[in-house]
């Protein structure tokens, strides 16, 4: 590995080592009850030697009911099969580093929202990934687009912003319900490589660092608003709807299992509660009906110029 290699790794790992700190610091400022325990835990590479492995920090509060701001650092041995399924040869070792958050709020006037942001070797091929996507309960379209147009502002200058919100909006679907999304959208993208990786990691941690303005905003707004006990069973089915994607089709659970992450840490995007119901139905008029019809494609971002 050649030093610039190394040293990149080396930078882009404290800056998501520091990064989770500001992240978990300003969602107390928000939540001042914000319960935090952390875990600091290592794995073993798939022939059983040491693989790395990262700093979990799970959440609990008044504002936030469950959710995690992760850091990982994994390397070594992959499984052939997967490494075929990553694009490498049976023998290609891996690195990964990167950030991954989910925060489920007690008020579903409050949306959940889930970010993250990683560096990926496989050999000697190295790219970047992440996005970043919102999941409301309650039809509060202002917010929608807001968190569109902040991303669209921050994606701006790489000049990818079309193709990273279609891409969010095909992925962060459930295609076993027709293509229904698990929320309204935001961006996603992978296997992101140019011509600079010391350019595209600058322009990558930049991106990391809009979280914060582009979802605490939002939570602002919203944490303080009566709700009813219809808009907290609409939340609680929507939760449901929301494992089925993170259990069915979501890369990153699939990716951490298959390479022995810490499997709690994994699955800390689960909400703490969801339920299932058979073919609900919803008044016509209702909030909750005005939100199913949202749950699909829409230029969000040219709702907020």
């Amino acid at each position: 590995m050649s030093l610039e290699l190394s040293a990149l790794r080396a930078r882009w790992k404290a800056h998501v080592w520091a990064l989770q700190d500001a992240i978990v610091e300003a969602l107390r400022a928000v939540d001042p009850g914000l319960h935090v325990l952390e875990d600091i835990w290592t794995r073993q590479d798939h022939v059983g030697a040491p693989g790395g492995g990262g700093r979990t920090r799970v959440l609990s509060g008044d504002v936030f009911e469950s959710g995690g701001v992760n850091v990982s650092e994994v390397y070594g041995a992959l499984d052939p099969a997967f490494a075929a399924q990553l694009g490498g040869g049976a023998d290609d070792a891996l690195w990964a580093a990167g950030i991954s958050l989910i925060l489920h709020p007690r008020n579903p006037r409050v949306p959940t929202v889930h970010a993250n942001f990683r560096f990926l070797s496989v050999g000697d091929r190295h790219h970047f990934g992440g996005g970043a996507d919102l999941t409301p309960y309650y039809p509060h379209r202002e917010d929608f687009a807001a968190f569109h147009a902040h991303w669209r502002d921050a994606i701006a200058p790489l000049g990818t912003w079309p193709a990273w919100k279609a891409w969010c909006d095909r992925y962060f679907a459930n295609h076993h319900r027709g293509g229904e999304m698990r929320g309204v959208g935001g961006f996603f993208f992978d296997h992101w490589r140019r011509e600079e990786l010391s350019e595209d990691l600058e322009a990558v941690r930049r991106l990391s660092e809009a979280f914060v303005g582009a979802y605490l905003p939002i939570v602002l707004r919203r944490k303080d608003e009566a709700y009813t006990a219809e808009d907290e069973s609409f939340m609680l089915w929507r939760h449901g709807r929301y494992v089925e994607f993170n259990l069915l089709h979501d890369r990153g659970t699939i990716f951490g299992l298959r390479t022995n992450g810490r499997t709690d840490s994994i699955l800390v995007s689960l909400p703490a509660r969801a339920t299932f119901a058979y073919r609900p139905t919803f008044a016509e008029g209702s909030p909750q009906a005005a939100m199913m019809a949202l749950y699909w494609p829409h230029a969000w971002a040219d709702e907020c110029r």
